[in-house]
C-alpha cells in the first residue's frame, strides 16, 4: 500500500509531522510518498533528509496512492481537491492550523488517526461538489468546489446586478456586493459570515445567500441541488470576479454563467469517534451555552 501526504510551503515546519508519518506507515510496510514541490521545500529550508518517493501532479497521485493525507488547515484542504479530483481516493485531514473544520484530526492525535486508518476503522464521508459552465477558460479541468461558487463585484465601491434563474425560472434580482451559492460542506464556511444556515454534510441541497444585499427583504434560501442554477450580472463596472473555493477568476459581465451538482463526489475519511455535530459544538461553539 501506498499513502501520499500533502501541505503547503509555509514559513511552519512541518518536518517532524512528515517524520512521524514515515515512522509509523514503515513500520507497517506502508510507502509514504510526498508531493514533490513540498519535498524539494523541506529538504532545501529544514534540512529534511529522508528519502521520499514523490509525486508532481494529479495523474502521477492517482496512479500511486491509495490514501492521501493533507497536513494544514480548511484552505489546505480545498487544494487537495485538485489532486484526486474524481478518482474516489480517500483524504484525511490533520490540522496544524487554525479552525480545522475539515481538517478534524487534531495534530497531537496524529500516531492514533494514522493506526485508525491502517486498521480500516473509518467511514467516507462523500462530499457532494458544485461545478461551473459559461466560462470555459476559468478554471482548467477543475471547474469544481467543495465549499462554494462565488460571485462578487471588483474593485469598484458600487454594487452589481445578479438574476437568478432556477431550472430557468426566474428567482430574484439580486443588488449586491456578491452572491454565495454553498453547497452542505460550504455552509459553515463563506456562507455562514454572510448569515447563511447550518446544514448536515449529507444534505441534497444548496444555499444561495447574498453578499450585503440592498434589500431587508432578500434572505439566503435552500434550493434542491438537483436543479440547474443561473446566473446573469451586470453593473457599472463591465466585468466582476468569480471563485471556486480559494481560486479566482475576472471574467466580463453580460454571459450566462451556470452552476450545477458535480457528476462526483470527494471521499473525506471519518476517523471512528467523529460526527459532524461533535466538530460543530468543539470547533465553532455552536450552541454552547457558558451559564451552564
Amino acid at each position: 500500500m501506498t499513502i501520499a501526504v500533502y501541505a503547503r510551503s509555509t514559513k511552519d515546519n512541518h518536518s517532524a509531522y512528515i517524520e512521524q508519518i514515515h515512522a509509523i506507515l514503515k513500520k507497517e510496510n506502508v510507502e509514504l510518498i510526498i508531493h514533490e514541490p513540498y519535498y524539494k521545500f523541506l529538504k532545501e529550508n529544514y534540512n529534511f533528509n529522508i528519502k521520499l518517493d514523490t509525486y508532481a501532479n494529479s495523474e502521477q497521485l492517482i496512479s500511486k496512492a491509495f490514501y492521501l493525507i493533507c497536513l494544514g488547515g480548511d484552505g489546505t484542504m480545498l487544494e487537495t481537491l485538485s489532486l484526486v479530483k474524481n478518482s474516489g481516493i480517500p483524504v484525511l485531514g490533520v490540522n496544524t492550523g487554525r479552525l480545522g473544520f475539515l481538517a478534524s484530526v487534531n495534530k497531537d492525535d496524529l500516531d492514533k488517526a494514522l493506526q485508525q486508518l491502517l486498521k480500516e476503522e473509518f467511514t467516507l464521508d462523500k462530499r457532494e461538489l458544485i461545478e461551473i459552465n459559461g466560462c470555459a477558460n476559468c478554471f482548467g479541468d477543475v471547474n469544481y468546489a467543495l465549499n462554494e461558487f462565488t460571485i462578487h463585484k471588483k474593485d469598484s465601491s458600487a454594487m452589481i446586478h445578479i438574476d437568478t434563474y432556477i431550472d430557468g425560472v426566474f428567482l430574484n434580482s439580486y443588488f449586491a456586493d456578491g452572491l454565495i451559492v454553498s453547497t452542505p460542506t460550504g455552509s459553515t464556511a463563506y456562507s455562514l459570515s454572510c448569515g447563511g444556515p447550518i446544514m448536515m454534510p449529507d444534505s441534497d441541497n444548496f444555499i444561495i445567500t447574498p453578499i450585503a444585499p440592498h434589500n431587508l427583504t432578500v434572505r439566503p434560501i435552500v434550493v434542491s441541488n438537483n436543479k440547474k442554477l443561473s446566473f446573469k450580472v451586470s453593473g457599472r463596472s463591465d466585468s466582476f470576479n468569480i471563485a471556486l473555493d480559494s481560486r479566482s477568476a475576472q471574467i466580463p459581465a453580460g454571459p450566462e454563467i451556470t452552476i450545477k451538482k458535480a457528476d462526483f463526489r470527494i471521499n473525506l475519511i471519518n476517523l471512528e469517534g467523529q460526527h459532524f455535530f461533535t466538530t460543530l459544538r468543539n470547533k465553532m461553539m455552536w450552541g454552547i451555552d457558558r451559564r451552564h
